[in-house]
């Protein structure tokens, strides 16, 4: 049976993951390329081995896994080094995706990947594309706040997504997520009961 795929994306600090757990919250299948990534790169992780071959022990945290800053700033001054490390992870991550899809039993799935328009490898198999956006401002703001990066690391990772203008004219739905969780719950309910219809209409017609 063909699912009913939304594919959310949105720059860094638009606030994906709580958008995403909002859905799940409402009894949507959320898969999280993101999350698959650290646990792929987390201790024992899939990928460590293949990683510590290919760059070197100086990338490990103590416990074995990824040292995700160390690894950020080099590939960002090596650019060589982002494709090796992408080979290593795309077509696990991937894999992860199609076995997490298989499974999925929820009425639709919401699939979070912060490079979707950048990439396009999901775009095939997505229904609608969601949006989560907000100002500049704000995403310096939560970004350097969240994952204690400085602004100007946060500038620099912004610059390399596919811009805002470019990511609203390819959505079919926007979120915005400006103002405070409060007003974010109903636009997100509201879109749960949408999503719900149509995946429920995609499975009449294919039936």
């Amino acid at each position: 049976m063909k699912r009913y795929i939304v594919g959310m994306t949105g720059g860094i600090g638009s606030g994906k993951s709580t958008v995403a757990k909002m859905f799940a919250d409402l009894g949507a299948c959320v898969v999280d390329t993101d999350a698959i990534s650290h646990q792929l790169t987390g201790p024992q992780g899939g990928a460590m081995p293949e990683i510590e071959a290919k760059f070197g022990e100086e990338f490990l945290n103590d416990d074995g896994s990824l040292n995700r800053q160390v690894m950020r700033d080099y590939v960002f001054n090596h650019p060589p080094a982002r494709k090796k490390l992408e080979s290593i992870l795309h077509g696990r991550i991937r894999e992860a995706v199609s076995e997490a899809i298989e499974k999925a039993s929820e009425p639709y799935i919401v699939l979070v990947v912060p490079l979707l328009i950048e990439v396009g490898t999901y775009r095939p198999i997505i229904s609608r594309v969601l949006v989560v956006d907000c100002e500049e401002s704000a995403q310096i703001e939560r970004a350097s706040e969240r994952a204690g990066m400085s602004r100007d690391a946060v500038r620099a990772i912004m610059a390399a997504q596919t811009d805002r203008k470019t990511r609203l004219r390819v959505a079919d739905d926007v979120i915005d997520n400006s103002g405070s969780l409060a007003l974010l719950e109903p636009v997100v309910k509201q879109l749960d009961q949408r999503y719900r219809s149509l995946a429920l209409n995609q499975g009449q017609e294919g039936s």
